[in-house]
């Protein structure tokens, strides 16, 4: 029930509805003012033009008589047809009280002697209507048959008498049919009225429904609709040409705001991102050369206060120092390049290269390292592949993976071997580089958190073993800057660390 309520509401709002209900409310009104117009004016009116008939049949009559030329033809066709015209009953005695002429013998028989008629008539309230110097106008009533009449009684200037009646019943019938003519015009306006209203809604209100709808558009930033020309009206047009150059206009500001906003948003990105790499560089540097710092300022002591005076412990001294000095501006370097690398502040030199090719270098490169292993690289993979990358970092990241599985390769089942393997999908456009060491498998909990800055599987491996703990977070920023898979698998007998590169035009 509320919901019907709201929806009459809502249509009592619409401008389509006010539209008709204000043109039926004005169509009544001017109906309604007809109807008085017609019941107070209309009989008065009436009235007024038969008394001016009746006086100007009396003048027509009295100058028949008074023109002595107008004996040779009778007045009789003249006055019958004013009789029947007029609706007028005509009656002339002469001053022998013989007639002379009637247009209705039941008026005559009606009318009689004078003074019969003053006892058969009896005069309303206001009964003079017009008094002249030879001639009266009242209103009288028939008490045989009811009907009240405008009688003028005259005595013309040959001594005649003229009496010339009309019904007053014709004026209300002719008032009460204009009423009821009245009421049906009413029916009918208002009915046109709905025509007229769905024909002007259509031409004048949907083009402002139309820029309503694009007006609620605009508030919810959509600038996409615009308002078409039509014949709706000049103002009309101007009104959604106005908003249509609002509409352009805020959508350029809008664009304008957006782009200085989202420049802004990448000015505090950025910001942000050069204060969490600076603080994030300060906490590892200070965390990893604690160290380093703490041997330089041991044996630097130990030189200083002499505590080996042999010229080759000094030199021992000395060469730690220059050691430890070497791995902290190597640790340094390194961890700027990664810093780069994770903030997006480096780019890369893209190009086609032999991934293999590639990966033979780093082997040959790392020959001294593997001979310490006494084991050899094992290569799975055709003599050419081409990839597009940057062969500077994917040398850093096959060094790495290269570089760990000799650090961590061991005897497994019988059998102890680095093997690097090339997979090619030409279906996603991918190679899968592969570096396989047998040893043990690293721990579940582990295969995450070795790709983090620093992390050690084997946190009691000596200094000289071990590295700057951030090659797995190398391979993790050069990868993701790519937005390539990386990762690592255990095997049954070992452990594999893969990348996937994307293959050059020379492999499509």
């Amino acid at each position: 029930m509320k919901t019907k309520i709201e929806r009459i509401k809502q249509a009592l709002k619409s401008v389509r509805v006010r539209l008709f209900i204000t043109l039926s409310v004005v169509i009544l009104l001017i109906i309604l003012f007809l109807i008085l117009v017609n019941n107070f004016v209309f009989g008065q009116f009436y009235l007024f033009s038969k008394t001016r008939a009746l006086k100007d049949v009396y003048n027509t009559v009295n100058n028949y008589y008074n023109n002595e030329e107008n004996e040779n033809y009778s007045i009789g066709s003249v006055l019958e047809t004013v009789a029947i015209k007029n609706n007028f009953d005509i009656l002339i005695k002469n001053d022998q009280n013989i007639n002379v002429y009637t247009s209705d013998k039941d008026f005559l028989s009606t009318l009689g002697e004078m003074s019969e008629m003053t006892n058969r008539f009896h005069t309303d309230s206001g009964e003079v209507i017009e008094n002249g110097d030879k001639f009266t106008i009242k209103r009288m009533k028939d008490n045989n048959n009811g009907v009240t009449y405008i009688l003028l009684s005259a005595v013309l200037d040959n001594g005649y008498l003229l009496y010339i009646r009309i019904p007053i019943t014709s004026i209300q019938e002719s008032v009460k049919i204009s009423n009821n003519f009245l009421y049906l015009m009413a029916g009918f306006a208002i009915l046109i009225a709905a025509v007229i209203v769905t024909y002007v809604s259509r031409k004048f209100t949907d083009p402002i429904l139309e820029l309503n709808k694009i007006a609620k558009n605009m508030s919810n930033l959509d600038f996409s609709h615009k308002y078409q020309i039509t014949d709706a009206g000049e103002e009309i047009n101007n009104l959604g040409k106005s908003i249509n150059t609002m509409s352009e206009k805020l959508e350029k500001t809008i664009k304008q705001l957006r782009r200085t906003n989202n420049e802004l948003e990448r000015d505090i990105e950025e910001k942000s991102k050069i204060d969490e790499m600076r603080k994030s560089f300060i906490s590892d540097v200070s965390h990893e050369l604690k160290t380093p710092i703490a041997l330089i300022q041991g044996y630097s002591e130990g030189l200083l206060e002499n505590v080996n005076t042999d010229e080759e412990s000094r030199k021992f001294y000395a060469e730690v120092i220059l050691d430890e000095t070497n791995k902290m501006d190597k640790l340094v370097k390194e961890l700027l390049d990664l810093m780069k690398l994770e903030y997006g502040k480096r780019e890369f030199n893209n190009k086609e290269f032999n991934i293999v090719e590639l990966e033979k270098e780093v082997v040959r490169k790392s020959q001294v390292m593997l001979d310490e292993k006494q084991t050899t690289v094992e290569f799975k993979t055709p003599e050419e592949i081409t990839v597009v990358a940057d062969d500077f970092y994917i040398e850093q990241v096959i060094t790495n993976y290269l570089t760990n599985a000799i650090k961590h390769v061991e005897e497994k089942y019988g059998n102890k071997c680095i093997r690097i393997e090339n997979e090619v999908n030409r279906e996603k456009n991918k190679v899968r580089i592969k570096v396989f060491n047998t040893g043990e498998q690293i721990e579940e909990d582990q295969m995450t958190k070795i790709w983090n800055r620093f992390y050690k599987i084997d946190q009691s491996r000596n200094r000289n073993d071990g590295g700057t703990g951030i090659g797995l977070s190398f391979v993790r920023a050069i990868m993701s800057n790519y937005g390539n898979n990386y990762g690592v698998i255990n095997h049954e007998d070992g452990v594999e660390f893969y990348i996937e590169l994307d293959l050059g035009n020379l492999e499509n």
